[in-house]
C-alpha cells in the first residue's frame, strides 16, 4: 500500500506562479512511475505531465506544455510540480498519482494505482 500526501497549491494571479508536492510513503517510491492529473469543476479528471521511474523521462499534456514542469526525489520519496505562467484554465483540483505501468497523455484514471488527496489551484484573471 502507497499513500501519497499532498502540499502546496493556493490563490494566485494570472502569470503566476505554483509549486505542488507529493510525498510518498508505504512503499518503494522508485518503482512507481508518478505523476499529476486534475480536474475542475464540471469536467472529466484529465492527464497533466508524468514522470518515469528515474527522473529522466516526462510526458505533459499539450495545455501545459512550456509551463509546467515534473520532477522527482527518489531519495525523498518525493514529486513536485512546478507551474509557472499560470493561467485562469488551470484553474483546477490537481491530484498526485502513481503506477507501475507506463504513462501515455491518453492515460485516464481508472489506470492510475494510487492517488493523492487532491489540492485545489486557483488562478484570477
Amino acid at each position: 500500500q502507497v499513500q501519497l500526501v499532498q502540499s502546496g497549491g493556493g490563490f494566485v494571479q494570472a502569470g503566476g506562479s505554483l509549486r505542488l508536492s507529493c510525498a510518498a510513503s508505504g512503499h518503494t517510491f522508485s518503482t512507481y512511475r508518478m505523476g499529476w492529473f486534475r480536474q475542475a469543476p464540471g469536467k472529466e479528471r484529465e492527464f497533466v505531465a508524468a514522470i518515469s521511474r528515474n527522473g529522466e523521462n516526462t510526458l505533459y499534456a499539450d495545455s501545459v506544455k512550456g509551463r509546467f514542469t515534473i520532477s522527482r526525489d527518489n531519495a525523498k520519496s518525493t514529486t513536485s510540480l512546478q507551474m509557472n505562467s499560470l493561467k485562469p484554465e488551470d484553474t483546477a483540483v490537481y491530484y498526485c498519482a502513481g503506477k507501475t505501468t507506463p504513462w501515455f497523455t491518453s492515460t485516464t484514471p481508472n489506470e492510475i494505482d494510487y492517488w493523492g488527496q487532491g489540492t485545489q489551484v486557483t488562478v484570477s484573471s
